[in-house]
């Protein structure tokens, strides 16, 4: 035990060391609240430097960054570096009391952010309560120096941020969601790049207008960071060519428009090549939930073509898909395909030694209109077992051996296996149990994972999203997962490399990872309301046997818990 101790504090002390010499590119984040006006009102909102979105981080594949988070506001908050893989440092992964515990207000926290195999567009973003909703940005991965893109070299390059926007304080909506465990209160409005666009009160004059060129090329790197729906996205009278997502390649395809769930990135190409006009960019919410359970509205941005020219009026909107059409949804995930070439090689997992069912459930806890009250209440979960945030971070706990923090009981499959799609479930095979269990894995298994949606509640989209590792996405289907025959039609030629999945409402999808990360890696669900009421868990990678494969130790100014 002794030399264990007196390993780790040298381990420390050389970590600190080489944490705060190295010559790093470093970024100031300060945390703060600025006042913004939308819709008409003006409120204060919690910003990173005063801006909403926030700052664009440009980096090359491969670099590493340091971040000094102030935070200057009046919450706990952490920051989470979405789909960075930041091998051996879960320490600077960010999400509240799974990696660390929160930084206070007045306080700082230096984060390491190491860039390994990621190129193209990923974001960051607060991952504590639901202050994500206005402290996010992108981050742009550039090819690594002296490399260029798989596709001819854009003209221009702009990053579009889908948001959404409350009129209530967003503290507030979250508090009321998290007291009474409801289904919560939908934004007033999705946003393009901070703002609402025409269709919205108050609005057209800021409307976000792209200057345009015809014959130019146009990589727009589209980040969807709402917090609870997918969107539809198109530009009206062009096609767009889809080439990544999810800071990784895929192999070019073309879509009048798109689907991107929450957390998720997409790539596309726009050939600026029709007649001089105006056009809109337009998003609009794709979900399968009731109506009057999720914002309606249309956000809109303008395409304008340089040039002597009248606009016509009115300007021409693109086609988007109904709300709730699944099969649009689901084709357009089904199309990705990685490139899978000598400059881009793929390292699908083709033998399994860890296989994981995960069942995804919404269910009411109090049977019979039990509940207190008149508040309906939801509970999510993961294979029955419903999240809960521990007190102390199960980083630090598994680190310094802290017992009784975390369980490692969370079940690899479902206790009872059924038509997880049925019209009827009952309510005997959907009791969840209430813990913080998780999953440990042995350095360098080889993991398959099937997610099942279950329609218990009626069912409903779930985007599952992993920390620390990308994962190749093999299989996907409606209905229920067959382990006889769906496997047989697994692609493991090349299937695409994700961090962020849309796992179809009544369906199944199926991924495959090497968990050669060591460290602790949330995976939950980025719709958030479906995080706050359980749909969770984390993986604990452990340390393999060379230096190479052991997690680094923390670094000196973790924030206290």
């Amino acid at each position: 035990m002794k030399v264990s101790i007196y390993n780790k504090l040298l381990g420390f002390l050389l970590f600190f060391s080489f944490y705060h010499c190295q010559a790093w590119p470093r970024y100031k984040f300060v945390v703060k609240e600025a006042p913004y006006t939308r819709l008409c009102s003006t409120k204060n909102i919690l910003t990173v430097n005063g801006q909403f979105p926030g700052p664009t981080l440009y980096v090359n594949k491969g670099d590493t960054i340091v971040v000094d988070v102030y935070n200057r506001g009046n919450y706990n908050i952490t920051i989470h570096w979405h789909g960075v893989k930041q091998p051996r440092n879960p320490w600077s992964d960010g999400p509240e009391y799974i990696t660390q515990c929160p930084i206070q207000p007045g306080a700082k926290f230096r984060q390491k952010i190491i860039f390994t195999t990621e190129e193209g567009t990923l974001w960051w973003h607060a991952h504590s309560t639901w202050l994500r909703a206005t402290v996010h940005g992108a981050l742009i991965i550039y090819p690594k120096i002296g490399t260029s893109y798989p596709f001819p070299k854009p003209d221009v390059e702009i990053p579009i941020i889908l948001g959404e926007w409350w009129k209530e304080d967003i503290m507030q909506v979250y508090l009321d969601l998290e007291r009474y465990a409801g289904s919560g209160v939908p934004s007033d409005a999705y946003l393009i790049n901070g703002q609402p666009g025409d269709f919205c009160p108050c609005s057209k004059p800021e409307t976000l207008r792209l200057k345009v060129k015809r014959g130019f090329t146009y990589l727009f790197r589209i980040v969807n960071a709402i917090l609870i729906d997918g969107l539809f996205f198109a530009i009206a009278n062009h096609t767009v060519t889809v080439v990544g997502s999810d800071a990784s390649y895929l192999k070019p395809f073309n879509r009048t428009f798109i689907c991107v769930t929450p957390g998720q990135t997409v790539d596309v190409l726009l050939e600026a090549n029709q007649s001089p006009n105006h056009y809109y960019m337009a998003a609009s919410v794709y979900s399968t939930l009731l109506p009057g359970s999720y914002n309606n509205s249309t956000t809109t941005a303008i395409i304008e073509y340089n040039g002597n020219y009248t606009p016509s009026s009115p300007t021409m909107l693109p086609y988007l898909p109904e709300y709730n059409d699944a099969e649009a949804s689901v084709n357009f995930t089904a199309s990705f395909r990685s490139l899978a070439d000598k400059e881009h090689p793929i390292d699908v997992p083709m033998e399994i030694n860890t296989h994981l069912f995960y069942t995804l459930s919404i269910s009411i806890p109090c049977k019979n209109n039990s509940c207190p009250g008149e508040q309906l209440r939801f509970i999510a979960s993961v294979n029955n077992i419903s999240f809960l945030n521990p007190s102390i971070d199960i980083l630090q706990a598994y680190y310094c051996c802290i017992q009784g923090v975390y369980g490692t009981n969370l079940p690899d499959f479902p206790q009872l296996f059924f038509d997880f799609t049925a019209d009827y479930l009952s309510t005997k095979w959907d009791i969840p149990q209430l813990g913080t269990e998780v999953r440990v894995l042995d350095y360098n298994s080889t993991v398959e994972v099937v997610f099942q949606s279950t329609n218990f509640i009626k069912g409903a989209d779930h985007g599952m999203h992993l920390h620390g590792h990308s994962f190749y996405v093999v299989g996907l289907g409606l209905w229920n997962f067959d382990k006889d025959k769906d496997p047989l039609m697994y692609n493991l030629v090349d299937p695409p490399l994700q961090n962020t999945i849309h796992v179809p409402r009544n369906g199944w999808m199926a991924i495959r990872f090497k968990a050669n990360n060591p460290g602790v890696w949330h995976m939950h669900c980025h719709i958030d309301r479906h995080m706050v009421w359980g749909m969770g868990t984390a993986f604990i990678v452990k340390d393999g046997k060379s230096p190479e494969a052991k997690m680094l130790p923390p670094p000196p100014d973790m924030p206290p818990c």
